[in-house]
């Protein structure tokens, strides 16, 4: 019997407290194309992986630690996870 698949994205951001540069360059441009109703640009990571695991809460587990340990600086950043079960 084979392990299940878990597809995890994890979406990795500034902290609303930080100043983001990049945000505010994108949300300039954007300004300049003539959107002149978008505001708060914010820049972050995605990344997708997929997790073999025994279960859905195992593999959150590991997207999680690693979302912690690598992915996002907990000093600046917040991060979200979803893991869903591989079709």
């Amino acid at each position: 019997m084979s392990v299940p698949v878990y597809n995890a994205r994890i979406i990795v951001t500034l902290r609303k407290s930080i100043l983001d540069p990049q945000g505010k360059a994108v949300e300039l441009g954007i300004h300049t194309m003539g959107y002149t109703n978008v505001e708060q640009v914010r820049i972050g990571k995605f990344i997708e992986m997929q997790i073999d695991a025994p279960n859905q809460g195992a593999a959150e587990k590991v997207a999680r630690e690693a979302a912690q340990k690598l992915l996002a600086n907990p000093v600046m950043e917040d991060f979200h996870i979803v893991v869903e079960k591989a079709s």
